[in-house]
């Protein structure tokens, strides 16, 4: 007896999910749906699915496991009309940037004996510097050698848990435990924030006094600083996280400016060894942080190497707790 995944939403990370699973086809049954029929067409063509479901409710009436891979903007949306097609111990994971939100959303939403574990995926090292999105994007390790941050609201089942726990070593990432608070702040300065950066600097510049020559003159370190702009499907999505994220976002907000005040001020005064010594500062960070980044050995430099399970053991114990459940 095979579990049934459904993943819904179909770009990236969906179909890069389903991609990292299709060597597990006999304990593993990978069902998607997407509203765009086009896109889980594609990835049954790439053979990130077994089967595309073109009915939502069907797709998530017998599935063990629901996935929404979706902007931040269409999960309230997608809750509301798969809660009562959901059968008893299903338990439903989300992608997405803000999760204090969504576990609110799944208090309010889902009947009792449904679940809900968060997931914030980050990408495998590899990655870093593509710029592609969508399922054109999607890679079976998109994952490998990443975190996974994990979030669970009070009550959730053990097995729920360690599900996403082993699924996140299935994909060759590393799991990070955190409450959604704290998840919610680190997403916020490390996802939001530069996105609203690149549109900061956007605004600054584009149709501003000088434009028409300056857009001949921008070059790799523009379009690099504005690339993040465009991570995101659509503004819409974008003003979504950022909105239900406000607090957090609008604290790592304040402390950018006061950042960039300090470089007015040194320029404004004529510090060059302040102005210096703060760039070298930044140089070195980052240069810490990418070294740390690309080795991406985190797991054991938290707690040791930690073997990862295989699909049978992962999706065998949610086989087990549906024949309990049926007795």
């Amino acid at each position: 007896m095979a579990v049934q995944l459904t993943i819904i939403g179909l770009g990236q990370i969906g179909t890069s999910i389903g991609l990292a699973l299709a060597d597990h086809g006999e304990v593993i049954t990978r069902v998607g749906h997407d509203r765009e029929l086009g896109f889980a067409r594609r990835a049954e063509k790439m053979g990130a699915l077994d089967k595309v479901s073109i009915n939502l409710h069907a797709a998530v009436e017998d599935a063990d496991l629901v996935l929404l891979a979706l902007p931040i903007d269409q999960i309230r949306e997608t809750l509301e009309l798969i809660r009562d097609d959901l059968k008893e111990g299903a338990v439903v994971m989300d992608t997405g940037p803000v999760k204090q939100v969504v576990a609110a959303w799944v208090a309010e939403l889902l009947p009792p004996e449904r679940y809900y574990v968060g997931l914030t995926p980050v990408l495998n090292p590899v990655y870093l510097h593509d710029v592609d999105s969508g399922a054109e994007a999607a890679h079976p390790d998109l994952f490998r050698d990443g975190l996974i941050g994990i979030i669970s609201p009070p009550g959730t089942p053990s097995e729920a848990i360690k599900l996403a726990a082993d699924l996140t070593r299935l994909f060759g990432a590393s799991p990070l435990f955190a409450d959604p608070l704290e998840m919610d702040g680190l997403v916020a300065a490390t996802h939001i924030m530069p996105q609203l950066l690149a549109a900061g600097l956007l605004n600054a510049t584009v149709g501003q006094p000088g434009w028409q020559e300056g857009r001949k003159l921008a070059g790799r370190s523009y379009a690099e600083v504005t690339a993040p702009v465009m991570y995101a499907s659509e503004s819409k999505t974008l003003t979504s996280a950022a909105m239900l994220n406000r607090e957090n976002v609008v604290r790592v907000l304040d402390s950018a400016v006061a950042s960039i005040n300090a470089i007015r001020n040194d320029l404004a005064e004529e510090d060059g060894k302040s102005l210096e010594e703060r760039l070298e500062r930044a140089r070195e960070g980052r240069q810490e942080w990418l070294k740390a980044r690309m080795t991406a050995d985190w797991a054991a430099e938290e707690t040791g190497v930690i073997e990862a399970p295989t699909a049978s053991e992962v999706f065998g114990r949610l086989i087990g707790r549906g024949r309990k459940k049926d007795k």
